[in-house]
Formats: C-alpha cells, structure tokens, sequence
C-alpha cells in the first residue's frame, strides 16, 4: 500500500491502522479495533432527539443495513442505490452500508429533486419516507427516520419496512475486497483535505452541510461527527462546547 503523500501531513498523522485501510469495511473494522467504544456519529434531531453512535454500534448498524441490501434487496456491485431522504444519521448509515457492498449511493438534499437524477436508468433500491418520493425502481425501501421507531408503516405496495427488518440481520459486516471500490476513500481523502480536517477532530455542522462522503472524510481522518437537524432548534456554537466539537463544517 503507497504512504500517505508526503505534502499531507494530515493523513499521515493519522493512526496506521486507520491510515492502511483500503476501503469503507476496513476503515470502519479499523475503527473500531482503534476505540470500539468512541463516539463517531451524533445526531440531534427535532423533539430532543440525540443519538450516539460509537464506532462498535456505527460498524453493527452498517453490517445489518448491508446484509438487508446484499441479501433481501440483492443489491451487487455497481448497482445504484438512491437515498431519497433528507439528511438524517439513518441516510449516513444506508450510504455506508452501499458502499460496503460495493453499491454506489445517491443522495439529495432536496427530496423533490432526488428522482430527475435517475432517469433514464433506474436504481437497484430506492429508499425513501413513507411519504416520500416513488419512482422506478428494483425494490423500494421504506424508513421512518425516529431512532426509536420499530416500524416504517405506509409506503408503495410491496416496500420492504426497512425497521422491522434491519433488526434482525447478521451484525458482522461482511468484507469482500472483490467488490470494493477503492476510490471511495480517495473521494474521502480529497474531501478530507479540502475540509482541513485534522486527524482526531470532532467535526460539527447542520446536517444538510454533512453528507455521507463529508462523514467519511471524517471518519478517515479518525475524527467524529455531530450532525444537528435544521429542525432540531439548537444553537450550534452552545452545542460545540457541550459536544468538545473542534471543527465546524
């Protein structure tokens, strides 16, 4: 594996282990060997919601999302998988999980807009709200986006309830190196330095200013995230001293 160029001090600055990873499953298993129990992702959402995701709950939370993509969805490498949700910690986890599978997730801010980048093919999955958009698509998934809901009533006849089944999936994240894309992780890394994160930050910004890619930038520097929902009605300078964030996105 090439080192760290010699002009980013940055990355070469973060742990070896993080450093070699090749791709998002052996970042996220590099992750978690380094400090299972460190907080990576931290959502604040509308009513008081919080949730913390440390690197252990954010790897089982991917592993399950991938197996239910792999092997009810049959998602396969290369396959689109569009996220026609707003942002939320539920989208990061999804486009994580598509890459761990080797799938290519699309996501967009303005729901409305999501299915005009579809045409004229289709994705393999479309995940969307039960009031969301619906278009064509290989299989639809439904999300409710509370972290406590445990099912996502409503959508398209035929939509597969993302939160009564994502439960019960295998929680072991499973590594195919034939199927990864390892550009993924450059996008991160040129993200990663067009941020100026440093290695260790804890990044904090509004959701609709961290995407999936920009989390992984992150997350490939060995930082952390707290992203706050639009409507979550916080002030983010009070809230980046109470989170120890040291970095704004």
């Amino acid at each position: 594996m090439p080192q760290p160029p010699q002009d980013d001090p940055s990355r070469a600055a973060v742990p070896p282990a993080v450093a070699r990873a090749r791709d998002v499953p052996t970042l996220l298993e590099a992750l978690v060997d380094a400090d299972p129990g460190r907080p990576r992702l931290t959502w604040y959402g509308a009513g008081g919601e919080r949730v913390e995701l440390s690197a252990r709950v954010l790897v089982n939370w991917v592993a399950k999302t991938a197996d239910l993509l792999a092997n009810e969805c049959d998602v396969e490498p290369g396959d689109v998988v569009s996220l026609a949700l707003p942002p939320s910690w539920r989208t990061t986890v999804l486009a994580l999980a598509a890459w761990c599978v080797g799938a290519e997730p699309s996501w967009d801010g303005d729901e409305g807009e999501v299915l005009d980048d579809l045409e004229p093919q289709p994705p393999a999955v479309l995940v969307t709200t039960a009031d969301g958009p619906v278009g064509p698509a290989g299989r639809v998934v439904v999300v409710d986006l509370p972290a406590l809901s445990r099912s996502a009533a409503g959508g398209p006849p035929g939509a597969l309830d993302y939160n009564a089944e994502v439960t019960g999936r295998d929680d072991v994240l499973a590594v195919d190196e034939q199927v990864q894309d390892r550009r993924v992780l450059e996008l991160a890394d040129d993200l990663a330095r067009i941020s100026d994160f440093r290695p260790g930050e804890r990044v904090l910004g509004a959701a609709e200013d961290l995407d999936p890619d920009l989390v992984l930038g992150a997350l490939r520097r060995d930082g952390s995230v707290v992203a706050v929902a639009a409507d979550a009605g916080l002030d983010l300078d009070d809230l980046a001293a109470q989170e120890q964030a040291t970095a704004r996105a």
